[in-house]
């Protein structure tokens, strides 16, 4: 069991007042110094906790300024080095990834690409960045690289076609509709480019063209941790939102989704006129009809 411990307020006595001012930073310190000064144990603190005054301290990784004290950012234990308050997470540097699975996925600093695609060791200013990287809310396209003991999957993202996606929209089906293909990350003429990922999300989005792929004179590898979308014309916007709308028509009639399918169900659908009636009942029994009749 872990205990969290409250830092002791600073005491003021008789002998602290010389020429009628507080002696405040110097008991502050002295404090600090029993508590987790150099040479002491570490202690434990939580995110919120007051840990000392900003006017007195600078803070370090783990810590932010509030009201002029400087207060905890995450569960961990309170370092010092001279000024410097730091607070060392708990947990090692990885995050937690919602994989639609019975628990969450990891993925480590060190299974992540740099911006830029530069290939080094991970260092300790690689961990103060890592919210540059990914954060709470951000979408990403990983590859399963190993499973721990108890069951969670271990992620990569060391490929720069893996990483953070924008320009596009999610779409959630049941995992069993996902047939493995030789590849999962799929091009249609109606110039949408489709990620059929196994656990059931399915993201759709504008097409990159092959000067700007991978490896290619026009890739942009800054890009891979921008969380602004690029300009998205009209025309694209319509085939990706019909794309969208038919892989929720054809998930709710339970159908196998393949390349072979979502192209002949889209250009039915092209054909049928607004992109919104596809969600109508008599529609989409219409469309699911067409592609799965026997020719």
């Amino acid at each position: 069991m872990i205990t969290f411990t409250s830092f002791p307020p600073p005491s003021f006595d008789n002998s602290d007042v010389s020429g009628g001012h507080y002696r405040q930073d110097e008991d502050m310190d002295m404090d600090l110094e029993n508590d987790f000064g150099e040479g002491a144990s570490k202690r434990l603190t939580y995110p919120g906790e007051t840990l000392t005054s900003s006017q007195a301290f600078m803070r370090g990784h783990g810590t932010f300024v509030h009201d002029e004290d400087v207060v905890a950012s995450v569960a961990g234990t309170i370092e010092r080095v001279n000024k410097l308050i730091t607070v060392r997470p708990v947990q090692p540097r990885r995050w937690k990834v919602d994989a639609n699975s019975r628990q969450d996925a990891i993925l480590m600093l060190s299974s992540v690409n740099l911006p830029g695609g530069v290939q080094r060791r991970k260092l300790e200013s690689d961990e103060l960045q890592m919210r540059t990287f990914f954060e709470e809310g951000d979408l990403l396209v990983a590859e399963v690289q190993a499973f721990f003991a108890d069951g969670a999957m271990s992620l990569h993202t060391r490929s720069l076609k893996y990483g953070k996606l924008r320009n596009g929209q999610l779409v959630s089906v049941p995992p069993v509709l996902i047939r493995r293909l030789k590849s999962h990350f799929l091009t249609l003429p109606c110039g949408v480019d489709l990620i059929l990922g196994l656990n059931g999300y399915i993201w759709v989005s504008k097409h990159v063209k092959e000067n700007e792929q991978e490896g290619e004179e026009g890739f942009d590898a800054e890009a891979v941790y921008s969380n602004r979308n690029d300009n998205i014309d009209e025309a694209t916007r319509s085939a990706i939102s019909r794309v969208s709308n038919i892989i929720q028509v054809l998930a709710a009639h339970f159908i196998a989704l393949t390349d072979a399918i979502l192209l002949e169900a889209y250009e039915w659908a092209l054909e049928q006129g607004t992109i919104k009636d596809l969600l109508q009942q008599d529609v989409g029994e219409a469309l699911v009809a067409a592609v799965t009749t026997p020719r």
